[in-house]
C-alpha cells in the first residue's frame, strides 16, 4: 500500500505490495508444479492510516444528512454525493485509464517479448525498473508533483501490460475476458461498500496487510523450496480474500482524503488513490485467473 502523509513526510514508505505473475502452462513450468512463477514485491506506501489530524475524527462525515426513513434512497444519495468529490472521482478515473493502458499494451505486445523479459536477467531488470518507478512516484506524490507521478503511473501501467501479454500463451482469450469481467464486478461492489459504509475499516486494513505480508513470505518459500501446486492454490484463494478486503479499505482511505484536499493537491491525492486501487484490481485479477482460468491445452 502507498500512503501520502501531508503533515509528515518522514513515514515509512517500504511496505510490501505483491504482484504474483504466476503463469500456467507446462511450456513454462519447472517440471514440478507446471507453472512459471513471477513474484514481484512492489514496495508502495505504508499500510497504516493516514496519520494526520483528520484521522478518524476530523474528516467529513459522508454518511449523514440524508433521510433515514428510506435506506435505499439514502444510500444512493450518499454514494452520489461521495462520487462527485473531486479526489474520489479522479482516483477512479485515473485507475480506469491505467487499466486501459495495461489492456492495450498486453494486446499489442508479442507474448514472446514478454517471455524474454521474464526470463534470465530480464526479470531482475524489470523488477528493479518497476520498483524504481514506484519509489520515485511515491516521492513525487509526497512533493505534490502530480505531473511526474502521473507519467510514472502511465509507464508502470504500460510495463505491466507488456508482461501480461504472456497470459495469452497460458490461458484462453475467453477465459481471460470472463475473469476480467468478474474481477470488475467484485471490485465495483467492494469499492461501493468502501465508499458508503459507516464502519471504520482501519483495523481490518491492518489485519489484511499482515495477511498480505504472510502470503508474500509463503509464496517465496513455495517458489524456492516446496514448489507445491496445492500450496499455490491455497495462497491464491487467500489472496483473493485479502485483495477483496483491501479494495474496500483503500476506497475508504480515498474518501477520507477529501478532507485534506485543496486546489493544489487534488491531482496528487487522486493519483495516490488510483495507484492503490490499480494494484488491488491487478492482484485480484491475477489471483482469480490462477484459480479459475482455463489453460490452453
Amino acid at each position: 500500500m502507498q500512503t501520502y502523509n501531508p503533515n509528515n513526510n518522514q513515514g515509512n514508505q517500504t511496505d510490501n505490495y505483491q504482484n504474483n505473475y504466476n503463469y500456467g502452462g507446462n511450456n513454462y513450468g519447472d517440471g514440478t508444479s507446471g507453472y512459471t512463477n513471477y513474484d514481484a514485491n512492489y514496495n508502495y506506501g505504508n499500510q497504516n492510516q493516514y496519520q494526520n489530524p483528520y484521522n478518524n475524527q476530523g474528516y467529513m462525515d459522508m454518511n449523514s444528512g440524508f433521510g433515514a426513513d428510506n435506506p435505499a434512497m439514502s444510500g444512493m444519495q450518499n454514494l452520489k454525493t461521495i462520487a462527485t468529490q473531486e479526489v474520489v472521482a479522479k482516483s477512479f478515473l485515473f485507475m480506469v485509464v491505467a487499466l486501459i493502458i495495461t489492456a492495450v499494451a498486453s494486446l499489442t505486445t508479442s507474448p514472446l517479448v514478454a517471455y524474454r523479459m521474464l526470463t534470465g536477467n530480464g526479470f531482475f531488470v524489470l523488477l528493479i525498473a518497476e520498483l524504481a518507478i514506484v519509489m520515485v512516484s511515491n516521492w513525487a506524490v509526497s512533493k505534490n508533483n502530480a505531473i511526474l507521478a502521473g507519467v510514472l503511473f502511465a509507464v508502470y501501467s504500460y510495463l505491466t501490460g507488456v508482461t501480461f501479454s504472456i497470459l495469452f500463451l497460458a490461458y484462453t482469450t475467453a477465459s481471460i475476458t470472463i475473469i476480467f469481467l468478474v474481477t470488475a464486478a467484485i471490485f465495483g461492489i467492494m469499492a461501493i461498500y468502501g465508499l458508503v459504509t459507516k464502519k471504520d475499516l482501519s483495523s481490518a486494513g491492518s489485519i489484511l496487510m499482515m495477511g498480505l505480508i504472510g502470503i508474500i513470505i509463503v509464496s517465496a518459500v513455495n517458489l524456492l523450496l516446496l514448489k507445491s501446486s496445492m500450496v499455490d492454490t491455497v495462497i491464491c484463494a487467500i489472496g483473493v480474500l485479502i485483495f477483496v478486503g483491501l479494495t474496500a479499505y483503500d476506497t475508504q482511505k480515498i474518501k477520507r482524503l477529501v478532507a485534506i484536499s485543496n486546489d493544489s493537491n487534488v491531482l496528487s491525492l487522486a493519483l495516490l488513490g488510483a495507484f492503490e486501487l490499480y494494484l488491488d484490481f491487478i492482484n485480484l485479477f491475477l489471483k482469480l485467473l490462477r484459480l479459475f482460468g482455463k489453460k490452453r491445452s
